[in-house]
């Protein structure tokens, strides 16, 4: 096997049928505030404790305050805060059974890699071989597979397509304005073309996601033209969502993207 080739066990956890299981099962707690972009202080157990942010852009408009959360516990002595918030749940209060919103963008890399691994997105590729971080022209591609097919992830959290009740707090959202990576990246994605038979953007989502829609930026007619120069070279775009609880993640759904893509 070559350096960067996907072995069966990943930070994520062991898989087992069509679910990837966490190391430990996820505790909950309630969150107190987002103190700044890397920190999220959390009520667990009785105690205030700071908590890592694995992201650190907006999580749609929300106002975090409040929110029931889910953490995964770090074992690492090096490690500042012993905690990880993993994702939230905007459904009522008191809610038996919550839905959550994975926040976690860079889990999201490892879950698509178990799901290649276990070959359970049978309608984009069937996968014989993962190298991860591959580089292609300036860029470092997340996936390699096959050695014909690369696969860049990209895990929106800036806008939540997902039902507000009155309970929830927002504030104004502005103008998506970074987007200097998603065209730099499928622009590379379309000249791998040349050398390979495929190339995909995979739009990944840790919740139940009902259909990406794009968000107007800034920048939007140069990615638009972007977009659509890259898929008249055979770039093709995909959703992928994955369902995520206590225990673990799976893939509940997944399907083509590229029409939409051009139309929007």
């Amino acid at each position: 096997m070559s350096e960067g080739t996907m072995t069966d066990t990943a930070a994520a956890g062991k898989a087992r049928d069509d679910k990837i299981y966490f190391p430990e099962p996820l505790a909950q707690a309630t969150i107190i505030r987002r103190a700044n972009r890397f920190i999220i202080d959390v009520r667990v157990e009785d105690m205030a404790v700071a908590c890592h942010c694995p992201t650190t852009g907006r999580i749609g408009n929300l106002v975090l305050d409040g929110l029931p959360c889910l953490l995964s516990r770090s074992h690492s002595s090096a490690r500042k805060t012993p905690y990880t918030v993993e994702a939230v749940s905007v459904d009522p209060p008191g809610t038996a059974d919550p839905t959550w919103i994975g926040i976690n963008q860079t889990a999201a890399n490892r879950y698509v890699e178990h799901a290649l691994s276990r070959r359970l997105l049978p309608h984009i590729v069937t996968a014989g071989t993962v190298q991860r971080e591959k580089f292609l022209g300036r860029s470092r591609l997340d996936f390699l597979v096959n050695d014909d097919t690369y696969i860049e992830v990209k895990t929106p959290l800036d806008h939540l397509q997902v039902p507000l009740g009155d309970h929830i707090r927002t504030r104004p959202r502005p103008p998506l304005a970074a987007t200097d990576r998603l065209v730099r990246h499928i622009g590379e994605l379309g000249r791998s073309l040349e050398a390979h038979e495929r190339a995909i953007l995979l739009v990944c989502f840790l919740y139940d996601n009902p259909g990406f829609q794009v968000r107007k930026s800034s920048h939007h007619s140069e990615v638009k033209a972007q977009v659509a120069q890259a898929v008249k070279r055979g770039v093709e775009i995909w959703q992928v969502n994955f369902e995520l609880d206590h225990t673990g993640v799976r893939v509940s759904r997944h399907y083509e993207l590229t029409t939409h893509f051009l139309d929007a």
